[in-house]
């Protein structure tokens, strides 16, 4: 709810931290749980945004640094987690632009590793930029010699997302 107002008020940049999710240990109890204080949340905000008015004009990302591996082990624990995964892990993109209701990409049959429609990093950055109307390209800067960019001279905008 408070993001909502704060968007109706017109700050342009809200963050809502929502952490507890590594779940190395304990995790038939604790991700189901995790899981369930934000689902209703998140739907209820982009419902709010929706009736009102504001969610094509917002862009709500949610994610993390990192995927988590498919298979449960007790890496020292009492109970099986899973561990840190790079090599699939998904976020998810609402309002401000994307297209609804759609998949984009998707892993191995054992959901290990991004397969189809691969998605790097710089290009998730180039795509949230180009969202918020800017060309990552042109976003550079000279230091030591050397151009850098917010995407590190790197990344492509994912055109097949955007409405």
């Amino acid at each position: 709810m408070v993001a909502r107002r704060l968007v109706e008020r017109g700050v342009r940049f809200v963050q809502v931290a929502a952490g507890g999710w590594d779940h190395h240990g304990d995790l038939a109890r604790a991700l189901p749980a995790r899981a369930g204080e934000i689902d209703g949340p998140a739907a209820a905000l982009i419902k709010d945004l929706k009736q009102r008015g504001l969610l094509d004009s917002t862009l709500i990302i949610w994610g993390g640094e990192f995927g988590r591996t498919v298979t449960k082990d007790r890496n020292g624990n009492a109970s099986p987690g899973r561990d840190h995964n790079g090599r699939g892990f998904c976020s998810w993109m609402a309002g401000g632009g994307v297209k609804g209701g759609m998949t984009y990409g998707a892993t191995d049959e054992f959901g290990a590793r991004a397969a189809e429609n691969k998605v790097h990093i710089h290009d998730l950055h180039a795509t949230i930029l180009a969202l918020l109307g800017f060309d990552h390209t042109k976003l550079t800067y000279r230091y030591n010699g050397r151009d850098f960019r917010l995407t590190d001279n790197f990344g492509n905008v994912v055109k097949d997302i955007i409405a």
